[in-house]
């Protein structure tokens, strides 16, 4: 993938507790196979919070999750947090579509949307 080109899915991870960008999240891209998930793809936030290139500029009709190391993050800032992890499972029903799943994080909460 070029270096201006976007994958399928892209993410945005913002640090509401900071009203910051979250730069330098880890992130994964997996898609279910039955039981199991297949690895599609990592990256990590950039100093925007954004990921453009993160798996395949095209993904098939399924369901597929979004995994961000949210522990590591706030350990390097020195912040003590109560997930881990967040896991954002979805849905594409639509391979001709792009997906934004941005993520909203504190150390004790989290939200998500669809985004565009």
């Amino acid at each position: 993938m070029s270096e201006t080109s976007t994958s399928a899915v892209t993410t945005h991870v913002l640090d509401s507790s900071r009203g910051l960008p979250a730069a330098g999240v880890a992130v994964t891209l997996e898609q279910a196979s039955g039981q199991t998930w297949n690895h599609l793809g990592d990256s990590v936030t950039n100093e925007d919070g954004r990921v453009r290139r993160l798996g395949p500029s095209r993904l098939s009709e399924g369901t597929y999750r979004l995994t961000f190391e949210t522990g590591a993050y706030f350990r390097e800032l020195g912040v003590d947090s109560f997930y881990p992890q967040v896991q954002i499972t979805f849905r594409i029903a639509d391979a001709e579509q792009h997906y934004h799943v941005p993520l909203l994080l504190s150390p004790f909460a989290y939200s998500t949307y669809r985004g565009s």
